[in-house]
């Protein structure tokens, strides 16, 4: 049976037990400590989680580079630390398959997110140690929450129910302004709302199951359940949610470590940023939303967890890289079963790498033009590269031969003008436009000419044997 995590303190209990897991006992300065930790983890092959267990300031500790690694992504997701990224990716795409699987309801007395209540003078300054991530931020954020907000026109329909991961500056003891942009299913639910003048409820957790967090950031369509995702993914294991104390169209992780309710203010916004983001530069300062807190309820004792981001890779591209990679496959498989795997694990699938079969002349392009047609593909995606079916996109050496070899730049490279992008992309101008690369690096088939035909290398049946000799023989010394 795989194993899953009720809360975040189990999955932190398993990365220590695998030594995947530091813990700081003596004090540090929030700042630059923890950013700095953050960023010289990530710098590390197979980066640990790294507890601080005493913030010089604040009364709780603070958790970063959780997801920051695949052995900690493969110990997410109960299988062995060592397994590789491809089979990682095959067993993720297993589990979809078992999508949906219903969340447990628990009542407010079973969840641990419930056991402590601050309703009057709330002051998000005592429960979270908050820092600025890096040294130029337009102030402290917070970079790894669950944000939950439901449909104003459908508020009884779970499978509308948003848990989504946007990224939150602190305004004031009781404020925090937050990131929609137009693509994001958020941005759909504040519409609603701002039509009619009316706040849209809000829950904000911190401290998640990790593969709760894992889901909030995954590209899934509006009307998919993220928590039904969450119990696929566990391998059939419902996930525990339960109702929100101000909105009871609202459920959250049942065992957060701290859930932040209240609601965006319609119709307001104030700057927000810059903040250090995953193309590893500054975004600027824009106007965005704003959230009035009215309560908190969190764990005794509360872990704050948040991640760092900077120039890939950090926490945060392990954090969305097959989890964007698995839906886009899975979206390009419904219409064209030819396709065989895709990687986009290159800065939240900007760079894109598909292996599929080719048809007939000129598929290649087509699968290219189905990504750039996906939700997802569509403002992301920014440089396409498509590959043979026998070609490993998670494998560099592999893809990178593919290119040297297949690819006759004035044919097989196509750029596509003043397309969606980005705004985060520093090369996007203006920001959220932009254009689009295309290579093909697929072996010509007919009706496309192939002037010089030519023979695979194979190698030997054998081959297999000596490939598991070779491993047990490294593993005994």
């Amino acid at each position: 049976m795989t194993k899953t995590y009720k809360d975040l303190r189990e999955f932190l209990q398993t990365l220590e037990a695998e030594g995947q897991l530091i813990r700081v006992k003596d004090e540090v300065n929030p700042e630059p400590d923890i950013g700095a930790a953050g960023r010289a983890a990530a710098n590390q092959k197979n980066g640990p989680a790294i507890w601080f267990e005493k913030v010089k300031g604040y009364k709780y500790s603070v958790v970063t580079n959780v997801h920051g690694s695949w052995q900690n992504h493969a110990l997410m997701m109960g299988m062995p630390k060592d397994t590789s990224v491809k089979e990682q990716f095959n067993e993720l795409n297993r589990r979809w398959d078992k999508f949906p699987v219903h969340p447990k309801i628990v009542s407010r007395e079973q969840a641990l997110c419930k056991e402590n209540v601050i309703d009057k003078n709330i002051n998000l300054f005592e429960v979270l140690p908050l820092y600025r991530i890096n040294d130029q931020d337009g102030g402290f954020f917070i970079s790894k929450a669950s944000v939950v907000t439901g449909d104003p026109e459908f508020p009884d329909d779970l499978n509308k129910l948003n848990v989504g991961t946007y990224r939150i500056q602190i305004k004031d003891i009781d404020r925090v302004g937050i990131q929609a942009l137009p693509f994001h299913d958020i941005a759909i639910q504040l519409r609603k709302a701002e039509e009619v003048n009316e706040p849209l409820p809000i829950a904000i957790a911190l401290g998640n199951n990790p593969l709760v967090t894992f889901m909030a950031s995954t590209p899934v369509a509006y009307d998919q359940s993220e928590y039904e995702f969450v119990g696929a993914l566990q391998d059939g294991v419902p996930t525990e949610i339960v109702k929100a104390d101000t909105a009871e169209h609202l459920y959250v992780p049942a065992h957060a470590e701290v859930v932040l309710e209240g609601y965006i203010i319609p119709r307001v916004r104030t700057i927000e940023g810059p903040f250090g983001e995953f193309p590893g530069s500054y975004s600027g300062a824009r106007l965005q939303c704003e959230i009035k807190i009215t309560r908190i309820t969190h764990r005794t004792n509360p872990i704050f967890e948040n991640l760092y981001l900077g120039m890939p890779w950090t926490e945060i591209d392990y954090l969305m890289a097959l989890n964007t990679s698995v839906p886009l496959f899975k979206q390009l498989k419904a219409s064209m079963p030819e396709v065989v795997a895709v990687n986009a694990m290159y800065t939240h699938g900007m760079g894109t790498i598909i292996s599929t079969k080719v048809r007939y002349g000129g598929f290649a392009k087509g699968v290219a033009f189905r990504l750039l047609s996906t939700p997802h593909g569509m403002p992301y995606s920014k440089i396409i590269i498509v590959v043979d079916e026998f070609v490993d996109p998670f494998n560099l050496d592999q893809v990178m031969w593919a290119l040297t070899t297949r690819v006759k730049p004035s044919k097989d490279v196509v750029v596509i003008p003043n397309c969606a992008g980005m705004p985060l992309d520093p090369s996007s101008f203006p920001a959220g436009m932009h254009d689009k690369l295309i290579i093909d690096a697929t072996t010509p088939v007919a009706p496309e000419p192939n002037p010089r035909a030519v023979e695979l290398l194979k190698p030997s049946p054998a081959t297999a044997k000596w490939e598991e000799f070779i491993k047990k023989a490294m593993n005994k010394n």
